[in-house]
Protein backbone atom coordinates (compact mmCIF):
# COMPACT_ATOMS: atom_id res chain seq x y z
CA UNK A 1 0.00 0.00 0.00
CA UNK A 2 1.54 3.28 -0.86
CA UNK A 3 2.44 5.81 2.05
CA UNK A 4 2.29 9.43 1.68
CA UNK A 5 4.32 11.58 2.96
CA UNK A 6 5.87 15.12 2.77
CA UNK A 7 9.27 15.94 1.23
CA UNK A 8 11.96 17.60 3.21
CA UNK A 9 12.70 19.48 0.06
CA UNK A 10 10.03 21.09 -1.30
CA UNK A 11 7.11 20.25 1.17
CA UNK A 12 5.01 19.20 -1.16
CA UNK A 13 3.20 15.62 -0.16
CA UNK A 14 4.48 12.95 -2.20
CA UNK A 15 1.87 10.66 -3.85
CA UNK A 16 3.43 7.54 -2.21
CA UNK A 17 4.70 6.35 -5.65
CA UNK A 18 8.44 5.39 -5.56
CA UNK A 19 10.68 4.37 -8.68
CA UNK A 20 14.07 3.46 -7.73
CA UNK A 21 14.34 5.60 -4.85
CA UNK A 22 12.59 8.18 -6.49
CA UNK A 23 9.71 9.73 -5.69
CA UNK A 24 6.92 10.91 -6.99
CA UNK A 25 5.47 14.96 -5.57
CA UNK A 26 1.98 15.25 -5.62
CA UNK A 27 2.75 19.13 -7.27
CA UNK A 28 -0.43 21.33 -7.97
CA UNK A 29 -1.11 22.80 -11.11
CA UNK A 30 0.41 26.43 -11.22
CA UNK A 31 -2.38 28.64 -11.50
CA UNK A 32 -1.21 30.37 -14.69
CA UNK A 33 -2.28 27.19 -16.30
CA UNK A 34 -6.20 28.36 -14.52
CA UNK A 35 -5.53 31.25 -15.50
CA UNK A 36 -5.39 30.71 -19.37
CA UNK A 37 -7.65 28.15 -19.13
CA UNK A 38 -10.11 30.73 -17.89
CA UNK A 39 -9.02 33.54 -20.24
CA UNK A 40 -9.61 30.98 -23.16
CA UNK A 41 -12.82 29.75 -22.19
CA UNK A 42 -14.06 33.46 -21.61
CA UNK A 43 -12.94 34.10 -25.11
CA UNK A 44 -14.62 31.63 -26.35
CA UNK A 45 -18.18 32.28 -24.99
CA UNK A 46 -17.22 35.83 -26.48
CA UNK A 47 -16.92 34.73 -29.48
CA UNK A 48 -20.05 32.90 -29.57
CA UNK A 49 -21.92 35.70 -28.50
CA UNK A 50 -20.18 38.47 -31.06
CA UNK A 51 -19.21 36.10 -34.06
CA UNK A 52 -20.55 33.06 -36.41
CA UNK A 53 -20.40 30.24 -34.71
CA UNK A 54 -22.98 27.64 -33.88
CA UNK A 55 -24.22 25.55 -36.72
CA UNK A 56 -28.26 25.18 -36.98
CA UNK A 57 -29.29 22.87 -39.40
CA UNK A 58 -29.96 24.86 -42.95
CA UNK A 59 -28.31 27.84 -41.14
CA UNK A 60 -26.20 29.33 -38.21
CA UNK A 61 -26.02 31.43 -35.79
CA UNK A 62 -24.93 35.13 -37.06
CA UNK A 63 -23.09 36.57 -34.04
CA UNK A 64 -24.04 40.38 -32.57
CA UNK A 65 -21.25 41.53 -34.70
CA UNK A 66 -23.33 40.47 -38.28
CA UNK A 67 -19.83 39.27 -39.78
CA UNK A 68 -20.20 37.20 -42.89
CA UNK A 69 -17.41 36.29 -44.81
CA UNK A 70 -19.06 35.40 -47.88
CA UNK A 71 -20.04 39.70 -47.89
CA UNK A 72 -16.12 40.22 -46.99
CA UNK A 73 -15.03 38.39 -50.16
CA UNK A 74 -17.43 39.46 -52.36
CA UNK A 75 -16.64 43.03 -51.76
CA UNK A 76 -13.13 42.71 -51.71
CA UNK A 77 -13.74 41.11 -55.19
CA UNK A 78 -15.43 43.95 -56.17
CA UNK A 79 -13.04 46.43 -54.85
CA UNK A 80 -10.36 44.40 -56.77
CA UNK A 81 -12.20 44.65 -60.04
CA UNK A 82 -12.58 48.58 -59.52
CA UNK A 83 -8.56 48.65 -58.95
CA UNK A 84 -7.90 46.74 -61.93
CA UNK A 85 -10.75 48.64 -64.15
CA UNK A 86 -8.38 51.28 -63.74
CA UNK A 87 -5.26 50.31 -65.15
CA UNK A 88 -7.11 47.70 -68.09
CA UNK A 89 -8.98 51.39 -69.38
CA UNK A 90 -6.01 52.72 -69.51
CA UNK A 91 -3.65 50.27 -71.05
CA UNK A 92 -6.53 49.21 -73.44
CA UNK A 93 -7.17 52.68 -74.86
CA UNK A 94 -3.69 54.42 -74.80
CA UNK A 95 -1.71 53.89 -77.95
CA UNK A 96 1.56 51.30 -77.38
CA UNK A 97 3.70 53.79 -76.88
CA UNK A 98 2.43 55.86 -74.42
CA UNK A 99 1.75 52.57 -72.00
CA UNK A 100 5.34 52.13 -72.97
CA UNK A 101 6.24 55.07 -72.07
CA UNK A 102 4.85 54.50 -68.58
CA UNK A 103 6.58 52.72 -65.79
CA UNK A 104 3.68 51.61 -63.76
CA UNK A 105 1.53 50.20 -66.58
CA UNK A 106 4.84 48.40 -68.03
CA UNK A 107 5.18 46.72 -64.72
CA UNK A 108 1.51 45.72 -64.64
CA UNK A 109 2.17 44.45 -68.80
CA UNK A 110 5.00 41.96 -66.79
CA UNK A 111 3.24 40.55 -64.16
CA UNK A 112 -0.10 40.05 -65.83
CA UNK A 113 1.53 39.16 -69.39
CA UNK A 114 3.80 36.56 -67.75
CA UNK A 115 0.73 34.72 -66.87
CA UNK A 116 -1.37 34.89 -70.13
CA UNK A 117 2.24 34.06 -71.58
CA UNK A 118 2.41 30.92 -69.62
CA UNK A 119 -1.04 29.43 -69.94
CA UNK A 120 -1.41 30.04 -73.73
CA UNK A 121 1.79 30.33 -75.20
CA UNK A 122 4.68 28.58 -73.13
CA UNK A 123 3.50 24.86 -74.56
CA UNK A 124 5.04 25.98 -77.83
CA UNK A 125 7.48 28.48 -77.27
CA UNK A 126 8.68 27.46 -73.91
CA UNK A 127 7.98 28.84 -70.55
CA UNK A 128 11.23 31.25 -71.25
CA UNK A 129 10.20 32.17 -74.69
CA UNK A 130 13.32 31.43 -76.47
CA UNK A 131 11.62 28.56 -78.27
CA UNK A 132 12.60 25.05 -79.52
CA UNK A 133 12.79 22.82 -82.55
CA UNK A 134 10.23 24.73 -84.98
CA UNK A 135 8.72 27.32 -83.04
CA UNK A 136 10.61 30.90 -82.97
CA UNK A 137 12.30 31.94 -80.16
CA UNK A 138 10.81 35.11 -78.86
CA UNK A 139 13.06 36.73 -77.19
CA UNK A 140 15.41 37.86 -79.78
CA UNK A 141 14.91 40.88 -82.67
CA UNK A 142 14.08 38.33 -85.70
CA UNK A 143 11.12 38.25 -86.17
CA UNK A 144 9.27 36.66 -89.70
CA UNK A 145 6.48 38.83 -89.86
CA UNK A 146 7.95 42.17 -87.63
CA UNK A 147 8.19 42.89 -84.06
CA UNK A 148 6.65 46.26 -83.60
CA UNK A 149 4.04 45.93 -80.84
CA UNK A 150 1.55 46.87 -83.22
CA UNK A 151 2.84 43.92 -85.69
CA UNK A 152 2.53 41.53 -82.30
CA UNK A 153 -0.63 41.95 -81.64
CA UNK A 154 -1.90 41.36 -85.22
CA UNK A 155 0.26 38.17 -85.53
CA UNK A 156 -1.58 37.08 -82.18
CA UNK A 157 -4.95 38.07 -83.22
CA UNK A 158 -5.22 36.66 -87.23
CA UNK A 159 -2.51 33.47 -86.47
CA UNK A 160 -0.12 32.08 -89.11
CA UNK A 161 -2.12 29.64 -91.47
CA UNK A 162 -4.40 29.52 -88.94
CA UNK A 163 -8.55 29.32 -90.02
CA UNK A 164 -8.82 32.93 -89.23
CA UNK A 165 -10.23 34.27 -92.54
CA UNK A 166 -7.29 37.23 -91.90
CA UNK A 167 -4.75 34.55 -91.04
CA UNK A 168 -0.86 35.70 -92.05
CA UNK A 169 -0.13 32.86 -94.95
CA UNK A 170 3.66 31.51 -94.87
CA UNK A 171 4.47 28.43 -97.30
CA UNK A 172 8.15 27.28 -98.01
CA UNK A 173 7.65 24.97 -101.39
CA UNK A 174 9.48 21.70 -100.87
CA UNK A 175 12.20 22.06 -103.82
CA UNK A 176 13.35 18.39 -103.53
CA UNK A 177 9.98 16.59 -102.55
CA UNK A 178 8.19 18.09 -105.82
CA UNK A 179 11.42 18.29 -107.87
CA UNK A 180 11.48 21.75 -108.01
CA UNK A 181 15.61 20.98 -108.31
CA UNK A 182 17.43 18.50 -108.35
CA UNK A 183 19.67 17.11 -105.60
CA UNK A 184 22.40 18.25 -106.53
CA UNK A 185 21.12 21.85 -107.21
CA UNK A 186 19.81 21.53 -103.35
CA UNK A 187 23.10 20.61 -102.34
CA UNK A 188 24.44 24.06 -104.16
CA UNK A 189 21.45 25.95 -102.75
CA UNK A 190 22.36 24.88 -99.01
CA UNK A 191 25.80 25.58 -99.15
CA UNK A 192 25.34 29.10 -100.27
CA UNK A 193 22.88 29.82 -98.05
CA UNK A 194 25.21 28.45 -95.16
CA UNK A 195 27.97 31.38 -96.30
CA UNK A 196 25.05 33.72 -95.75
CA UNK A 197 25.39 33.42 -91.81
CA UNK A 198 28.70 31.61 -91.76
CA UNK A 199 31.74 32.83 -92.69
CA UNK A 200 33.74 29.68 -91.75
CA UNK A 201 31.25 28.11 -93.97
CA UNK A 202 33.06 30.10 -97.32
CA UNK A 203 36.41 28.73 -96.82
CA UNK A 204 34.79 25.24 -96.43
CA UNK A 205 33.17 25.48 -99.96
CA UNK A 206 34.21 26.34 -103.16
CA UNK A 207 34.15 29.30 -105.48
CA UNK A 208 32.44 27.69 -107.96
CA UNK A 209 29.93 25.79 -105.59
CA UNK A 210 29.21 29.33 -104.16
CA UNK A 211 28.45 31.01 -107.54
CA UNK A 212 26.71 28.00 -109.00
CA UNK A 213 24.52 28.56 -104.98
CA UNK A 214 23.74 32.08 -105.27
CA UNK A 215 22.88 31.62 -109.28
CA UNK A 216 19.93 29.28 -107.93
CA UNK A 217 19.05 30.69 -104.87
CA UNK A 218 18.35 33.85 -107.14
CA UNK A 219 15.91 32.12 -109.55
CA UNK A 220 14.13 30.11 -106.46
CA UNK A 221 14.24 31.43 -103.00
CA UNK A 222 14.75 35.57 -103.36
CA UNK A 223 11.62 36.17 -104.25
CA UNK A 224 10.45 35.54 -100.58
CA UNK A 225 13.94 36.05 -98.78
CA UNK A 226 15.22 39.24 -100.71
CA UNK A 227 18.14 39.24 -103.29
CA UNK A 228 20.17 39.47 -99.81
CA UNK A 229 18.65 37.08 -97.58
CA UNK A 230 17.74 39.07 -95.40
CA UNK A 231 14.08 37.71 -95.40
CA UNK A 232 10.99 39.76 -96.23
CA UNK A 233 8.06 40.20 -93.23
CA UNK A 234 5.54 41.00 -95.60
CA UNK A 235 5.91 37.34 -96.82
CA UNK A 236 7.31 35.46 -93.40
CA UNK A 237 10.28 34.55 -95.20
CA UNK A 238 13.32 34.79 -92.32
CA UNK A 239 16.26 36.95 -92.24
CA UNK A 240 18.83 34.71 -93.62
CA UNK A 241 21.94 36.41 -92.66
CA UNK A 242 21.63 35.54 -88.49
CA UNK A 243 22.34 33.07 -86.37
CA UNK A 244 17.98 32.94 -85.76
CA UNK A 245 17.10 29.42 -86.45
CA UNK A 246 13.69 27.88 -86.15
CA UNK A 247 14.58 24.34 -87.81
CA UNK A 248 18.07 24.41 -87.16
CA UNK A 249 20.94 26.01 -89.05
CA UNK A 250 23.33 23.20 -89.65
CA UNK A 251 23.78 21.60 -92.87
CA UNK A 252 21.43 18.93 -92.47
CA UNK A 253 18.72 20.94 -90.99
CA UNK A 254 19.16 23.30 -93.82
CA UNK A 255 19.15 20.94 -96.27
CA UNK A 256 15.58 19.18 -94.86
CA UNK A 257 14.10 22.45 -95.11
CA UNK A 258 14.93 23.07 -98.44
CA UNK A 259 14.27 19.60 -99.69
CA UNK A 260 10.97 19.36 -97.98
CA UNK A 261 9.74 22.60 -97.34
CA UNK A 262 7.81 24.04 -94.09
CA UNK A 263 4.59 25.54 -92.99
CA UNK A 264 4.51 26.87 -89.68
CA UNK A 265 1.48 27.03 -87.42
CA UNK A 266 0.27 29.43 -85.09
CA UNK A 267 -3.66 29.47 -83.67
CA UNK A 268 -5.22 32.97 -83.90
CA UNK A 269 -6.23 33.66 -80.52
CA UNK A 270 -9.29 36.14 -82.16
CA UNK A 271 -12.30 34.66 -79.43
CA UNK A 272 -9.78 32.67 -77.34
CA UNK A 273 -7.76 36.20 -75.48
CA UNK A 274 -9.38 39.41 -75.65
CA UNK A 275 -8.23 42.19 -77.22
CA UNK A 276 -6.99 43.24 -74.27
CA UNK A 277 -5.42 40.72 -73.35
CA UNK A 278 -3.56 40.23 -76.74
CA UNK A 279 -2.37 43.81 -76.66
CA UNK A 280 -0.77 42.50 -73.21
CA UNK A 281 1.01 39.80 -74.39
CA UNK A 282 2.11 41.55 -77.39
CA UNK A 283 3.38 44.76 -75.12
CA UNK A 284 5.18 41.78 -72.98
CA UNK A 285 6.92 39.99 -75.56
CA UNK A 286 8.29 43.38 -77.09
CA UNK A 287 9.88 44.26 -73.81
CA UNK A 288 11.28 41.11 -73.79
CA UNK A 289 13.44 41.60 -76.25
CA UNK A 290 17.22 41.61 -75.92
CA UNK A 291 19.39 41.89 -79.46
CA UNK A 292 21.66 39.08 -77.83
CA UNK A 293 19.19 36.40 -78.35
Amino acid sequence: MAIEERDAQSGYMTTGHEWNGIKELNTPVPRLVYFFLLVAAAFSFVYWILMPAWPLGTTYTKGLLGIDQRKTVAATLKQAALDQSTWTQRIDKESFQQVQADPALMQIVRDTGHRLFGDNCAACHGADARGRHGFPNLTGVSWLWGGAPETLAETIRVGINSENPNTRVSQMPAFGKDKILSRADIDKVVDYVRTLSDSAASKEISADQIQAGQKLYLTNCASCHGDDGRGKTDAGAPNLTDKFWIYGGDPQSIFTTVWGGRQGHMPTWQGRLSSLEQKILALYLFDRRSPSQ
